[in-house]
């Protein structure tokens, strides 16, 4: 179980009832998932859906010129690629992994089937497709109110939420890609975090030293986020 090898260190496939877990288990294959892999790209037809267990996939939209912002990350709690049930058969945005590590693909075909059996793994989704929304709305509020201190604080303890420790690989680039700033703007936000002795950062590595101290520093739309994901998927045993 450790390292991600189990499907079930997936928050979302830990909790399917034993009917539902012997239908999908089978067709579930692990992944590798290398920093910086682009998972999809925007209007990438959805041939599997990906459950993560010790990666992290940033979800952004790229505009005309390039530039790009981040609207959610997925990691242990949930997956990428909801558009496949809520209607679509296409990727909106461009899905890439922001913290290596491992993942399980599902084909596209299996899961539909299993959705609309309007059982536990449809209400499973639903749940967790409000909760991803309230992180998406919340996500674009703080990026339009909040400095890049308080952005980069709220991804911060939003990616080890989904984390088994408290490091992430990652360069400022990226950073710098998901939150939309120029480079400069994630340079200093970090070397103030590092100054106060809340983070240390190295070259495509930052480990967090003070999530208490974080925790204070953040603006509210961590708290919001966490309280929707807490409150829509406890354990939801009872699905």
């Amino acid at each position: 179980m450790a390292n991600g090898h189990q499907p079930k260190d997936n928050h979302l496939l830990s909790v399917l009832p034993d009917a539902e877990w012997a239908r999908l288990s089978p067709h579930l294959v692990r992944l590798d998932m290398p920093l910086g892999q682009v998972v999809y790209e925007s209007g990438d037809r959805l041939d599997h859906v990906y459950f993560p267990t010790t990666s992290i996939v940033s979800l952004l939209y790229v505009m005309e010129d390039g530039s790009s912002a981040e609207i959610a990350i997925v990691g242990n709690e949930g997956l990428i690629g909801i558009a496949l049930f809520m209607g679509g058969e296409t990727m909106p945005n461009r899905a890439i992994v922001q913290s290596a590590g491992a993942a399980y693909r599902l084909d596209a075909r299996i899961l539909k089937e299993e959705f609309h059996r309007a059982g536990p793994v449809q209400r499973l989704l639903l749940r967790y497709t409000q909760a991803l929304i309230t992180q998406m709305a919340q996500t674009a509020v703080c990026n339009r109110h909040h400095s890049i201190d308080q952005q980069l604080c709220r991804w911060l303890l939003l990616s080890i939420d989904r984390l088994p420790s408290n490091e992430l690989k990652m360069t400022q680039e990226l950073i710098a890609n998901m939150l939309g700033v120029r480079r400069s703007g994630v340079t200093e936000a970090a070397l103030k975090l590092q100054d106060a002795g809340l983070i240390r950062y190295s070259h495509g590595h930052i480990e967090v030293l003070d999530r208490p101290g974080l925790e204070k520093r953040v603006c509210e739309c961590y708290a919001v986020v966490r309280r929707e994901f807490d409150r829509l998927l406890p354990d939801l045993k009872a699905l």
